[in-house]
């Protein structure tokens, strides 16, 4: 009996050895299959074959590391961060229920992981048409939406908002057209482009949208720790100046903002103003003088958006507004110390895609100190005319 046992036993044991080794074996080989799949269908057929293969042997090291550098080719990091920012999110759920009428057809651009999409159902809209073009995140969208039973209430188009036809893609042209598709000085993501396609051949007469409007300004700041994160003057004994040439634009993160203690030293200046409703592709140049209201050094210019999704609710990346977007500081060739009344002289331009700035470092020049310690006096006071609030 014992013997007998003992050899059910080890028949199962190798069994289940025999098993794992196949299970090994296909896991391996649906890898190779990964390798050599294309990704021309953003990596769609080649996510299915790793997951396979991790389905196969989870703890298959190679499928793990593809697959982590598969997402994160084609799923941006942003992502994340976007969608824990509660203010954002707040912003975009009070602006999307003011905006959203019962009955409406809503084209959502950028789909991301549907949370916009899902807001404007839940406003009440009669159907949501959103559209992302990487398929990765379209078709995880697919899931989180019918996670939330709201799949026979939006459809997921993934394609750019360029390629969809209104009675193919949509049967009507859409009642509201929602987006959040700018990067930290609003163009970056073809938002101008995106936008005027989609009013114009998308978007019934008179439309809504969110945003409504948006706004590039631009302020003097100093922090030594922003100009020591981007051009440390030596390390370990060794002049490092001659470098400092490729760091004129510093992109900060939210982390950095809080690490460098940017200290605003004069009131917001508007730079371009943008009608999201009726876009145009127009370039556009500005020079102007920045005020200065605060003594210290003038070590970069920020350049920042404010957005006003509906009347009554804006979002920005402004100084002190938190929030996931990164900010943008053009920095100063020599930092320039500066006393209330003086103004530097800028030159802003853009194409509808691209933003650039540049600062004349020869035209520092005093200015009328009143209005300079009344804004020093306002910010103080938290009464800045400037700056708008935020939705909590």
């Amino acid at each position: 009996m014992a013997k007998e046992l003992a050899l059910t036993l080890h028949n199962t044991h190798q069994g289940s050895q025999d098993l794992g080794d196949q299970r090994a074996q296909e896991a391996k080989r649906l890898v190779q299959l990964a390798k050599l799949e294309p990704l021309t269908d953003g990596g769609l057929k080649t996510s299915q074959l790793l997951l396979q293969a991790l389905a196969k042997d989870p703890h298959h090291h190679e499928a793990q590391i593809l697959l982590e550098r598969l997402y994160q080719m084609f799923v941006p990091r942003w992502h994340f961060p976007m969608l824990a920012d509660t203010v954002r999110n707040r912003a975009y759920a009070e602006a999307i229920a003011a905006k959203v009428r019962p009955g409406d057809i809503v084209l959502d651009i950028g789909c991301g992981a549907g949370l916009t999409a899902m807001l404007a159902a839940r406003a009440g809209a009669k159907h949501v048409y959103t559209c992302e073009k990487q398929p990765l995140i379209a078709q995880a969208a697919v899931r989180v939406i019918a996670e939330n039973g709201l799949a026979d209430r939006i459809t997921v188009i993934p394609k750019m908002s360029h390629n969809l036809v209104v009675g193919v893609d949509l049967p009507e042209r859409a009642d509201v057209v929602i987006s959040e598709i700018v990067d930290t000085v609003l163009l970056g993501e073809g938002a101008l482009a995106t936008l005027v396609h989609a009013m114009h051949k998308l978007a019934k007469p008179n439309a809504r949208a969110v945003p409504e409007r948006g706004t590039l300004k631009a302020q003097l700041v100093e922090s030594d720790r922003l100009l020591n994160l981007w051009r440390p003057q030596e390390a370990e004994g060794f002049k490092l100046g001659a470098f400092h040439h490729f760091s004129n634009v510093a992109q900060i993160t939210p982390n950095d903002l809080s690490a460098c203690h940017l200290r605003g030293l004069g009131p917001a200046t508007d730079l371009f103003h943008f009608d999201f409703m009726r876009p145009t592709l127009r370039p556009a140049q500005t020079a102007e003088h920045l005020a200065c209201a605060a003594t210290g050094t003038i070590h970069a210019v920020l350049v920042f958006f404010e957005m006003r999704l509906s009347p009554d609710i804006k979002v920005s990346n402004g100084l002190t507004s938190g929030g996931h977007w990164g900010r943008t500081a053009f920095l100063l060739a020599h930092p320039i110390a500066a006393a209330p009344g003086d103004r530097l002289a800028i030159v802003a331009h853009h194409d509808t895609s691209q933003f650039s700035l540049s600062v004349d470092q020869t035209t520092v020049f005093a200015d009328d100190v009143t209005q300079a310690l009344a804004w020093m006096k306002n910010a103080r006071d938290g009464s800045d005319p400037m700056v708008s609030p935020i939705p909590a």
